[in-house]
């Protein structure tokens, strides 16, 4: 078997990729709750504009999936996306670590326009993720794991069903204006560590930073767990991407390794 060779076009596409979902995803956020934002006096029900802020998010990740750079890098723009990929032996460990570096990066990057937002950005530390002051900790660390959960078990049903998996990115938006609206109160629904890190960075806040890693992680994990020890097995995902599921020159996103081959 020769060694592939893996494509950097793959590693420029899941960077950008990422840092369009931060600039544009958490834009929508300042907009929506920023201090001093138009947005609060036209949409005062703060419940409402968590459902539009989360369908926006998620709308903003499905385009994503659907467009040039999702059609090269799978859109995975989720480090536990990509980790549940690997755990299900779709793609390789330095794929996979290429892609974690990819994604982090262009989570910084994608958040320092958010700069631009001054003192409407800087009022909601440029959406950065945090547990709501009125529940402990722990409880959002549990809001974190049931979130990422729903994202990863969701994906994976639409993935392994060959008559849906064609509308895996239309999952997203109607998914994350329900989890923004139930779930954000407890931990700000972050579901991606590269979403946390990204604003962390530059609003210099760090507090709690661990939940929004090993919170998505357990998420993830548990949700493999119970893919691959339910009836679910049965909907077996066969490509490492949200969407252009045939394109695949390199055979970067087949990976057998129950087989040991491409």
């Amino acid at each position: 078997m020769t060694r592939q060779k893996y494509p950097f076009s793959h590693l420029v596409a899941e960077f950008f990729g990422t840092a369009l979902l931060l600039a544009v995803g958490l834009s929508v956020v300042i907009l929506d709750f920023g201090a001093g934002s138009p947005v609060a006096r036209l949409v005062p029900n703060e419940g409402l504009r968590r459902l539009i802020t989360g369908f926006l998010f998620g709308s903003t990740g499905a385009l994503i999936a659907v467009s040039p750079l999702g059609k090269i890098s799978g859109a995975h723009i989720n480090p536990v996306v990509t980790l549940a990929f690997l755990i299900e032996g779709k793609i390789r460990g330095r794929h996979a670590a290429g892609y974690l570096f990819a994604q982090l990066t262009g989570a910084v990057a994608g958040c320092l326009p958010l700069l631009l937002w001054g003192r409407i950005g800087k009022s909601v530390a440029y959406g950065s993720t945090a547990p709501g002051p009125a529940y402990p900790v722990w409880l959002a660390l549990v809001g974190e794991i049931a979130t990422t959960f729903a994202l990863v078990i969701l994906l994976f049903v639409f993935l392994g069903h060959k008559k849906i998996r064609r509308f895996t990115p239309l999952l997203l938006p109607f998914l994350y204006a329900l989890m923004v609206f139930l779930e954000a109160p407890l931990s700000g629904t972050s579901t991606n560590p590269a979403r946390s890190l990204g604003p962390a960075v530059v609003a210099s806040d760090w507090q709690f930073w661990w939940v929004y890693w090993l919170g998505p992680s357990l998420g993830a994990l548990l949700a493999v767990a119970v893919h691959s020890g339910s009836w679910l097995r049965t909907l077996e995902v066969d490509v490492a991407k949200l969407y252009h599921f045939e394109h695949d020159p390199r055979g970067v996103f087949r990976w057998e390794r129950s087989a040991g081959r491409w």
